[in-house]
C-alpha cells in the first residue's frame, strides 16, 4: 500500500484529542442534566440528524433508495419508543451529486436546521466538498457513503466517520479474488476519474503488482459514453475487469460490451454491484444473462442469504416504505441507520456531539456485518475487510472468499456476521 494510504490509517492522536477536548467545551450545558441543552439538534423528545444524497442525477437511480430506507427504519425505532426516549428524525436534502449542491445543502442543514450530526452524506467527490466545513464546525460526520480513504484521517479529520469498506481494500480483494481463482487470467480496470479510482487502482496492484494490471481505463460521470473505454479494454485482451463504478456505469459497461459482441468477467466495487439495481438498469430480458457470475463485494448481510438481518430489514421495508423495492440499497440504509443508533444509545441519556465520537471510536459499536466494525481513536474506517459475491441464478451471496486488508497484506479471513438481537433495537 502506498505511504499516504498507510498514513491515513495511523492517526495522531493530539488532533482528535484536541477537537474532542473543544467539543466538549462547547457541550457543557449537557452537564446541567437538562437534554434540550445538550447539544445542536437535541431536545427533550427527538434527535434532529441530516444527510446530503443524490435523490435527482446521474446517481440517482442506483442511490436515492438508500435515505428512504433508513428513514424507514427510523420510523420503526421510533415506533419502538426510539433511542433513549427520543425518536430520530432524519433530514435528507438532495444534492443530484453535484459538489456545489452539497456545499450549499450541508450548511442549510448545519446552520438553519441545526443538525446533532450529518450521517451518511453520499458520494466521493460530492462529501469531499464540505469535509473541511463540517471539522471546523465541530459537527460529527458520521457514517460517510463512500469507500474513499479520506474519511479515515483522524489527525486532520477527526469527526469524521466512513461506512463502506475503503476502496483499496476492495481493489485489493477483488484482484486477490481473481488471483487466486483464476491464475494466469488477464485482469484490467475500468475506474472513475477520481478517488474511488485511484484507490481501486491501488488495492488492485497491492493484490497483482505494481505491473499486475494488463490495462486500466478511466470514465467521468458528466459523461454517459464508455464505449472508448471499454474498446480499449476489449483491445487489449483483458479477461476479467475490476470495475470501480457507481451502479450506472456498471450497467453501461457490461451494456456497452454486449453490444461490441464481447463477455469478459465482471468484477465489481459494492458500490457497483447492487444485482436488482443492476436489473433496473438493463432490464429482465438481457440483464439476467449479462450478470450470470457477475463478482462482487459486499460487508453486510448479503441480499441473497439467509441472515435475520435481512428478514428483519424486509419486515421494516414492507411496513415502513411504502412498499418500495427490497434490494442491496434497502440492507445498507437500514444497516446505516441502525449504526447511528447503536452509538446514539451509548452516547447516553444526555447526548452531546463529544459523548457521540466517543462513543463511537470506543470500539464497542457492533453494527451487523460480516466482519467486525475498526472503529478506533487511531482508525475512523468502518470495515477493513470484505466478502466476494457471485450471482448465480439471479441469487447475489456470498461464496466463502473474504479477504482483510492491513498494513499492507491482503489476507484470507473467516467470517463472522453479527448476530441479530433485541429486535434490531440497540439497547432493548
Amino acid at each position: 500500500m502506498s505511504q499516504h494510504s498507510l498514513a491515513r490509517r495511523v492517526a495522531a492522536m493530539a488532533g482528535a484529542s484536541a477537537v474532542l477536548v473543544a467539543l466538549a467545551g462547547c457541550s457543557t450545558p449537557a452537564a446541567t442534566g437538562d437534554p434540550a441543552q445538550a447539544a445542536p439538534g437535541v431536545s427533550d423528545d427527538t434527535v434532529t440528524i441530516g444527510a446530503h444524497t443524490p435523490l435527482t442525477g446521474p446517481a440517482a437511480a442506483g442511490y436515492s433508495s438508500i435515505s428512504a430506507a433508513a428513514t424507514a427504519y427510523f420510523d420503526y425505532l421510533n415506533d419502538q419508543g426510539g433511542v433513549h426516549g427520543r425518536s430520530i428524525e432524519y433530514l435528507v436534502k438532495d444534492d443530484g451529486y453535484n459538489p456545489a449542491t452539497t456545499q450549499t445543502v450541508v450548511r442549510e442543514l448545519v446552520q438553519e436546521d441545526e443538525v446533532f450530526a450529518i450521517v451518511n452524506g453520499l458520494g466521493t467527490p460530492t462529501h469531499t466538498a464540505v469535509l473541511d466545513y463540517l471539522n471546523q464546525n465541530e459537527v460529527p460526520d458520521l457514517f460517510v457513503a463512500s469507500g474513499s480513504t479520506s474519511w479515515n484521517q483522524p489527525e486532520k479529520y477527526p469527526l469524521t466517520f466512513g461506512f463502506n469498506a475503503d476502496y483499496v481494500v476492495e481493489g485489493a480483494a477483488l484482484a486477490q479474488y481473481a488471483a487466486d481463482e483464476y491464475p494466469g487470467k488477464k485482469v484490467c480496470l475500468l475506474g472513475q476519474d477520481d478517488d474511488f479510482g485511484d484507490e481501486m487502482i491501488e488495492g488492485a496492484q497491492l493484490a497483482l503488482g505494481e505491473d499486475g494490471l494488463t490495462a486500466v481505463e478511466r470514465y467521468s460521470v458528466s459523461n454517459q459514453d464508455v464505449a472508448a473505454q471499454i474498446g480499449a479494454l476489449k483491445a487489449a485482451g483483458c479477461e476479467i475487469n475490476i470495475l470501480g463504478t457507481i451502479n450506472g456505469f456498471t450497467a453501461l459497461a457490461l451494456g456497452t460490451a454486449a453490444q461490441l459482441g464481447w463477455f469478459p468477467m465482471w468484477f465489481s466495487s459494492s458500490s457497483g454491484a447492487d444485482y436488482p439495481t443492476l436489473i433496473g438498469y438493463l432490464g429482465e430480458d438481457v440483464g439476467p444473462k449479462l450478470l450470470q457470475g457477475f463478482v462482487g463485494t459486499n460487508y453486510l448481510p448479503a441480499l441473497g442469504g439467509d441472515s435475520e438481518w435481512v428478514a428483519l430489514f424486509q419486515q421494516i421495508n414492507d411496513e415502513y416504505n411504502d412498499g418500495a423495492p427490497f434490494d442491496g440499497n434497502t440492507i445498507y440504509g437500514m444497516s446505516v441507520a441502525y449504526l447511528f443508533a447503536e452509538a446514539l444509545e451509548a452516547a447516553g441519556e444526555n447526548p452531546t456531539r463529544t459523548s457521540l465520537i466517543e462513543a463511537v471510536q470506543s470500539g464497542e459499536l457492533a453494527g451487523n456485518g460480516i466482519l467486525p466494525l475498526s472503529f478506533s481513536e487511531d482508525s475512523h474506517a468502518a470495515y477493513l475487510g470484505v466478502g466476494i459475491s457471485v450471482v448465480d441464478q439471479g441469487v447475489q451471496d456470498y461464496v466463502g472468499a473474504t479477504y482483510a486488508v492491513e498494513g499492507g497484506e491482503v489476507t484470507a479471513v473467516e467470517q463472522a456476521p453479527v448476530a441479530l438481537s433485541g429486535e434490531g433495537v440497540p439497547g432493548s
